[in-house]
């Protein structure tokens, strides 16, 4: 804590501690005001100013001091000053004082609560900044709340100053009122207790009540206006339909299929979507062949002879698609007709809330339901660079379609699809050419991560360009080149085919979204329910955000239809708190919870502990002794914070990490759990073991070794 700060609480502890010591709350009582009541209308009457002034200044301190008395300085207000001077004084004065503590409060404190218990209050302050001047109206409106307790507590929150001043001065209006009209008639009064009665509390306590209400019912004239002149159906073909039949769209027909709920899924193209069809399925049968190319060039070092004459890509291909058509059963129409999906092939247009229309050649039909869930997923988001549209670009999407293997490979994008397709392409027999505009590979990850990530991948032959921005596609000398901006130098890169994997982008256009009035920016805007701003119409996957992973998809399809089907009766907030994700190049990277990056642009305080995997005997029997595992926990405990391994099968290992993180299990019971011999698991016992070893019970140790020695004699 700063100088300033301490000699700030000094200051306040003195003021505090002088007006006890010296008694001055006996000044603010009901019977001084009864008995001083004359002299100060007599000196209000000679002096007006000075006694407006000083008035204000006691009750400002008062306030912003949470001293006793500001009760009988509002009375004392009507007694001396009237009903309407007084209300304006005490008004704005219990205002300014409300806002000095709050101020206080906020500098003192804030920063400190929000960094330390930051994760733990992040839905309280989505709430504050939703919804805060909903909630501080209702808490001023009710005089049952200490004031005090709530300037200091809210300061604690992110509720902007402004707003917390101007919602106090009209949310303490009234009471203010109550007890300045009270101070007109002070002879009647004989104890605080005839100000409020039980009835005017009553009354007031219901009238705290009335911003509650008034956010329902404008959420109620916000839902009747989005619906406009709509005409909802008396009744509806489905429960639900569901738009896009990838992986958010298949979960969500199959819950609602599985509560007996009428369904309809709608695919225009395959089923499956991209992850089966053009992401993680082929993307990931492409890298097993890699690996078994690395693994068998390997093997010669450990004594067996072996060589690859002949790589035959189209192949390869072929094994990519075959693997494909194995999985494409498990999201067949076949299949999900038989769960009690009803299927329908074509393209979806919303034309009304509760209405989808499908468009299957000549074929169209109208569609009525009660909710609707947008699965629509992403697509590779390819910039308009000057050339591109001329040198058949590949993403993606269309990287599936090649039969001949490209001699030069220039991947545009260091993130993980294209680390990935670049590691592969290589080890495929690719001299592959990486282009990163920032200063590194993987700029989601620790830095050290991706370090390791790209020695291998230099390892393996890639050559890395970094700090390298793309400028324009040419041809120079009759061959295709990428020039690119570098050190304010432009730098030439020949390349014979092109890979763009600069991320994907939502698919927003073409299912009347726009034209129904749908909010979007780069993803659907959802509330915590996956609801757009028509209640009824949800939204999970790609499309949603903010996370583009295939189990993210599922997971969001589960409270999109659960809170389709069930909605108003019953929903869930969807839950992002233990989200793992993978990169699967060689070395695999995985990560759940915080990295060391994301804790320290939050301002979360962590200790790292870390185990190298050169240690461990299965990874050396393996031949794959290189990687680490990091953990974040908090500070002296072992509760974990988040979870990033650099190591081969690094997305199994996680697994451990992601069920202890969801379940609260700390490294103390990671420890304490048997792992097999030899196995990579063992890295997470090993890991916790680092950690015991760190925050060790020194001084109980020590005892410990003097009891040992005394029993030795």
């Amino acid at each position: 804590m700063s100088y300033k700060k301490l000699l700030f609480i000094t200051l306040i502890i003195v003021l505090v501690g002088s007006v006890f010591a010296f008694d001055l709350t006996q000044y603010l009582t009901l019977e001084q005001l009864k008995q001083q009541q004359q002299a100060l209308n007599q000196l209000f009457a000679e002096r007006p100013l000075f006694l407006f002034g000083l008035y204000f200044l006691i009750y400002v301190i008062s306030a912003a001091l949470s001293i006793p008395g500001a009760t009988v300085l509002t009375i004392g207000a009507g007694a001396i000053f009237g009903l309407g001077w007084g209300l304006l004084l005490a008004s704005f004065a219990s205002s300014v004082g409300a806002l000095l503590a709050f101020l206080s409060a906020r500098w003192l404190l804030h920063d400190w609560v929000q960094k330390k218990f930051g994760n733990r209050l992040k839905a309280i302050n989505a709430g504050i900044e939703r919804d805060g001047a909903f909630y501080l109206l209702s808490l001023r409106l009710v005089p049952l709340f200490p004031f005090f307790v709530i300037n200091l507590v809210m300061g604690l929150t992110k509720i902007k100053a402004w707003t917390y001043y101007w919602v106090s001065q009209v949310g303490m209006l009234l009471a203010t009122a109550v007890y300045v009209n009270a101070g007109t008639q002070l002879a009647e009064i004989t104890s605080l207790g005839d100000v409020l009665s039980f009835d005017l509390l009553s009354a007031l306590v219901l009238l705290g009540l009335v911003p509650i209400l008034a956010k329902f019912i404008l959420s109620f004239l916000k839902r009747r206006r989005a619906y406009g002149s709509y005409t909802k159906p008396k009744s509806f073909d489905n429960n639900l339909v569901v738009i896009g039949a990838g992986s958010a769209g298949l979960v969500s027909a199959y819950i609602a299929a599985a509560v007996k709920a009428k369904v309809t899924l709608i695919e225009k193209h395959k089923m499956g979507g991209d992850c089966l069809n053009t992401g993680c399925v082929p993307s990931k049968a492409l890298l097993h062949v890699a690996k078994s190319i690395r693994q068998t060039r390997d093997a010669e070092r450990l004594g067996v002879k072996s060589t690859i004459e002949t790589i035959d890509f189209a192949k390869i291909m072929d094994s990519v698609q075959d693997v494909i058509a194995r999985i494409a059963p498990h999201d067949s129409v076949e299949r999900y007709t038989e769960l009690g999906v009803d299927v329908e092939c074509g393209d979806a247009t919303i034309v009304s809330p509760w209405e989808v229309q499908v468009q299957n050649g000549e074929e169209q039909k109208t569609i009525t339901t009660r909710s609707i869930v947008i699965a629509t997923g992403a697509r590779p988001m390819v910039p308009d660079f000057p050339g591109l549209s001329e040198v058949d670009y590949l993403t993606s999407d269309n990287l599936w379609q090649l039969r001949e293997l490209p001699r030069r490979l220039l991947v545009l994008g260091g993130g993980p699809i294209g680390c990935e397709l670049a590691q592969a392409f290589q080890l495929l027999g690719s001299q592959v050419t990486v282009v990163e505009m920032g200063p590194r590979l993987l700029s989601n990850d620790d830095t050290d991560a991706a370090a390791l990530v790209q020695k291998q991948l230099r390892d393996d032959g890639l050559e890395l360009r970094l700090n390298h921005k793309a400028i324009e596609f040419t041809e120079r000398d009759g061959e295709r080149v990428l020039l690119a901006e570098h050190e304010d130098e432009t730098v030439a890169l020949p390349f014979d085919r092109v890979l763009i994997a600069l991320g994907r982008q939502a698919n927003l256009e073409g299912f009347g979204l726009q034209e129904l009035g749908i909010e979007a920016g780069k993803t659907l805007k959802l509330n915590e329910l996956l609801q757009t701003n028509f209640p009824n119409i949800y939204a999970c996957g790609d499309v949603a955000g903010p996370y583009q992973f295939t189990h993210v998809a599922s997971h969001q399809a589960w409270y999109a239809a659960v809170n389709a089907l069930f909605d108003p009766y019953k929903n869930f907030r969807v839950d992002y708190s233990v989200i793992p994700w993978v990169t699967y190049t060689t070395p695999e990277v995985a990560n759940v919870g915080l990295t060391e990056q994301t804790a320290a642009e939050r301002g979360v305080d962590y200790e790292v502990t870390e185990y190298d995997i050169s240690d461990l005997d299965r990874a050396i029997a393996d031949q794959q002794a290189y990687g680490r595992i990091k953990v974040l926990t908090v500070p002296g405990k072992d509760k974990i914070l988040g979870v990033n391994i650099v190591s081969a099968q690094a997305g199994e290992l996680l697994a451990e990490y992601v069920l202890a993180m969801k379940q609260g299990i700390g490294l103390n019971k990671i420890l304490g759990t048997i792992h097999s011999y030899p196995t990579m698991a063992e890295a997470n016992k090993y890991v916790a073991g680092n950690w015991k070893r760190a925050n060790a019970p020194e001084k109980l140790l020590g005892w410990v070794q003097k009891f040992h020695r005394w029993r030795r004699g």
